[in-house]
């Protein structure tokens, strides 16, 4: 399926994450990745942005594979699907999207 914007893909995002263990995998994912962002740069430790891919990619990968039982949308939409992790991240935490 093909995609002319962000907008247009957002609401496919949403539905490939309607499971709700996967959107908890995701969330701790993407904390434990901005956890590891910030470390590499608080302390000047390169190696954390490696361990933030790790658990960005990995938790979300379990939650789509042994959850969700579907294939993640960063295989075939990489950058939208990161746009997509973001804006479900901020919509977990602003309470928009149910965790």
């Amino acid at each position: 399926r093909s995609f002319r914007s962000f907008a247009e893909f957002y609401p496919f995002y949403l539905r490939e994450h309607s499971n709700r263990t996967c959107r908890r995998l995701h969330f701790l994912g993407s904390t434990l990745a901005l956890a590891c962002l910030a470390t590499a740069l608080l302390r000047g430790a390169p190696q954390y942005l490696l361990y933030g891919l790790l658990c960005g990619y990995g938790f979300a990968w379990i939650g789509h594979f042994v959850f969700e039982k579907n294939k993640p949308a960063s295989f075939k939409r990489p950058l939208y699907s990161f746009m997509g992790d973001r804006k479900m991240f901020w919509q977990i935490v602003t309470g928009k999207i149910a965790l």
